[in-house]
């Protein structure tokens, strides 16, 4: 019988590990620099290097540490696996529970910014970590795809007491909160900021500067950005032995990412602080979670095709710069689109770049359906 009990958890990383960190970071054996002078071939030498001293010697994880101990954290078993989640609840009376959820390269820590203004709007929130990432339980079988998660999530609201709900997310999640959709459940509006949506077969007259820009975005993305989907999809375990292993390996591994995906000007310290950053990967090196992490996209490489249609409504803020942009038109065969918000700003970590905006959007879409 699966343990039903919801254990308060705390974020405590062991000094031994923490010192442990800093003696890998002084001993990196690193690459010769790239023979270009932008991020081309991956993020530049010099900057990393920057970065891994800034970690190595000024970052202060106790005080980030604690900053995300601020949040009400617990651990529950969903399907024979724990999984952490954040429940931070609204201090006003009759507030609607709100699921949202992370992808990757994210964690917990994309939402920092907008818990605490969205349960000042009235909404409780549950933030978990995926099966894998974080604080939650590595999967020690196969089975951990989009579909058991969305069922999981489903039972972890329940459990908490709500029989109604909202859903949101991006990247993983935006797969993940469409197949709760999907499900229907208890669940009753979805809003994703990366819908999964593909071109329509026949797009007779389609010849906007929108569109054009979309398929360029995903010609790009496709040719030049998605090597990681590829290794993580086909051989996460090779991959991880040196992510595992090396934390400016990890870092670098993620931090590019941020770069690419984020709407930053060419440099991600441009919207994030090195403390933010740092702080992410730190979700992934302290739990050395790289491998299970990457093992979703071996579980769900294909989750982002066109599915069942969501009837549930359905919320969707598209932000200019994110990794796959899909046009009203394409969603509408996907969702019951009732809500769409053209952003003027922003990219692939809504939460994370663009709090104010990611909240009123939320706001927005869900008072239509408390």
């Amino acid at each position: 019988m699966s343990d039903t009990l919801i254990r308060p958890f705390r974020i405590a990383v062991p000094d031994a590990d923490l010192d442990d960190l800093r003696n890998r970071l002084s001993r990196t054996r690193w690459p010769e620099p790239e023979t270009v002078d932008d991020w081309s071939q991956g993020i530049p030498l010099d900057y990393t290097r920057e970065l891994a001293e800034y970690w190595a010697t000024d970052y202060d994880w106790r005080a980030r540490e604690a900053a995300l101990n601020r949040f009400d954290h617990y651990v529950t078993e969903l399907d024979g696996l724990d999984i952490h989640f954040i429940h931070q609840r609204s201090s006003q009376p009759d507030a609607f529970p709100l699921l949202i959820t992370h992808g990757w390269p994210g964690s917990v820590v994309e939402f920092h910014k907008v818990i605490e203004p969205l349960t000042q709007a009235g909404f409780d929130v549950v933030c978990p970590s995926l099966p894998g990432y974080g604080f939650s339980g590595k999967p020690t079988s196969t089975g951990w795809g989009i579909e058991r998660i969305a069922q999981a999530w489903d039972t972890l609201m329940t459990r908490l007491g709500y029989a109604r709900y909202g859903a949101q997310g991006g990247d993983w999640s935006a797969a993940v909160t469409t197949q709760i959709g999907r499900n229907v459940g208890h669940c009753v509006g979805i809003h994703v900021n990366m819908p999964i949506a593909s071109p329509p077969p026949d797009r007779p007259g389609e010849t906007s500067e929108e569109l054009q820009q979309t398929l360029e975005r995903l010609h790009y993305y496709r040719t030049q950005d998605s090597g990681y989907m590829r290794q993580q999809s086909t051989r996460p375990q090779t991959l991880g032995y040196g992510l595992v292993d090396s934390p400016v390996g990890q870092l670098a591994w993620i931090v590019e990412k941020f770069w690419s995906w984020m709407d930053c000007d060419g440099h991600p310290e441009n919207v994030l602080s090195r403390e933010e950053l740092l702080d992410n990967v730190m979700l992934y090196w302290t739990t050395a979670s790289a491998t299970s992490s990457a093992r979703l996209y071996w579980e769900s490489g294909k989750a982002f095709g066109n599915g069942e249609y969501v009837s549930l409504p359905t919320g969707i803020a598209s932000f200019p710069e994110e990794i796959l942009r899909s046009p009203r038109s394409w969603c509408e065969k996907v969702y019951n689109v009732t809500h769409f918000t053209t952003m003027p700003r922003g990219g692939h970590f809504a939460a994370f770049e663009q709090p104010e905006l990611f909240v009123d959007d939320v706001r927005a879409f869900f008072d239509t359906v408390r």
